[in-house]
């Protein structure tokens, strides 16, 4: 298969007619025709703030403090967009992704354990997108999970198939199956008794119930900025938003940070949603809900089949857009970090066999899929303060990043790497005040 995910030589007239974006480029349009030849690098890396990760997490927040934490979600994805910023203005302003610049800026001992801690997180990201679209198959056609695990790789494989013919044909199929994961949780809002009072309280009061609380909160931040996704924006904005000239670099940058807000916002409203829709259905009379199959066995009789449905459709448009994306960030990382590439269609084979161990072994799917997060977690550190790093360095990004975005993603990158130690020491055994 040709490869064209993090390759820099991809011509922009993949994406739009030269001229439009030279004229886009260099503000010469403006409004909507503007922004649109350059929209979708942010729009591809949501796929990761709405995961079957963030499925099981929000799914348990709401069904056990109701309301309690929509705080936390809208923080996470505000965290969510300064990173993803960073990310995306590095790759417009260098020209290369994060991981390329590792490989060129850091000693090469490190550059290699960042590569291999990198690619177990891609594996144990895959672990739970591929678990999560194959336990949504297997609900909904009532089959086998093996069976709906073949048929994910099949599926999957597919998607990654019209790479071949234009990443942007790619990026207009993962934004449709958003917009499905969007509508179906539009839908279940509507469905679903929201008390709208007691979520907007929830929305704008930091509160944690108790101990238990604190640790769920520390997952939802956790798992939100996920490392892969911070290497692929960089990949796709330096291969799609290249300039040529520090007019056209500005104008990127300012149609990315829109791009950004408006994607990640829309991934923000999906886990706000998710989380209503718990809250709604499974606070009052069935909070012990941590499963993805109880939630859906649940739903049946609360909200009725159409409810239910809607569930699993999401949750399989949900794993198969995110289990894409993930093979592609993979793929992105062992370019970028050893300068070494593989067909795509191995490395699909290749991170989905802990899924079918996992199964084959007969461990829980969903704990399996929390588990995964955890790994995630441990590697969060290298590529969140690689990010922070390489934006301080005025030589090498000039004046991308202000001060005052720098200051907030500091503070944002403190507070999510406390959160992780402190969920992984509690994960150990470790004692915690409060838990």
């Amino acid at each position: 298969m040709r490869d064209t995910v993090g390759h820099h030589g991809t011509d922009n007239a993949e994406r739009t007619p030269t001229g439009v974006t030279r004229d886009a480029g260099q503000g010469r349009r403006r409004g909507i025709g503007a922004f649109l030849p350059f929209a979708g690098p942010a729009m591809v890396v949501s796929v990761a703030y709405i995961d079957p990760g963030n499925f099981a997490t929000n799914i348990e927040g709401g069904a056990h403090y109701g309301y309690a934490l929509l705080w936390v979600v809208l923080m996470a994805n505000v965290m969510a967009m300064l990173f993803q910023s960073l990310s995306a203005r590095l790759g417009i302003v260098t020209g290369k992704n994060l991981a390329e610049l590792c490989r060129a800026h850091f000693p090469a001992p490190l550059v290699w354990v960042m590569w291999v801690v990198s690619e177990l997180a891609a594996m144990a990201t895959d672990l739970a997108e591929f678990l999560g679209c194959a336990i949504g198959l297997s609900l909904l056609f009532h089959m086998p999970l093996m069976v709906g695990m073949v048929l994910t790789g099949v599926a999957t494989y597919a998607l990654l198939m019209l790479e071949q013919r234009g990443f942007r044909r790619l990026e207009i199929v993962i934004g449709a199956l958003v917009g499905v994961v969007g509508v179906c949780y539009l839908l279940e809002v509507f469905i679903a008794p929201v008390d709208w009072a007691a979520a907007g309280f929830g929305l704008v009061t930091p509160k944690l119930p108790d101990g238990a609380a604190l640790t769920l909160a520390m997952a939802i931040i956790g798992a939100t900025v996920m490392p892969h996704a911070l290497f692929l924006h960089s990949g796709l904005t330096a291969r799609a938003l290249r300039a040529k000239d520090d007019i056209e670099r500005r104008q990127r940058v300012k149609y990315s940070d829109i791009e950004v807000v408006i994607a990640l916002g829309v991934a923000g409203l999906i886990n706000i949603a998710m989380v209503l829709m718990a809250a709604a259905a499974f606070h009052a009379g069935h909070a012990d809900v941590a499963k993805i199959e109880t939630a859906y066995h649940t739903l049946l009789p609360l909200l009725g089949g159409a409810a239910a449905t809607v569930f699993l459709v999401s949750l399989v448009a949900s794993g198969l857009s995110s289990s894409v994306v993930g093979t592609l960030a993979g793929q992105m990382i062992m370019q970028g970090f050893v300068d070494f590439r593989i067909p795509i269609w191995v490395r699909r084979l290749v991170t989905m066999l802990p899924a079918f161990v996992v199964v084959w072994m007969g461990i829980d799917a969903t704990r399996a899929l929390v588990t995964s997060q955890v790994v995630l977690s441990m590697a969060l550190p290298f590529p969140m303060l690689a990010l922070l790093w390489f934006s301080t360095r005025r030589a090498l990004i000039g004046p991308a990043c202000g001060k005052a975005l720098l200051a907030a993603a500091i503070l944002a990158g403190i507070v999510v790497l406390a959160l992780n130690v402190a969920l992984l020491l509690h994960t150990a055994g470790v004692p915690l005040p409060g838990l």
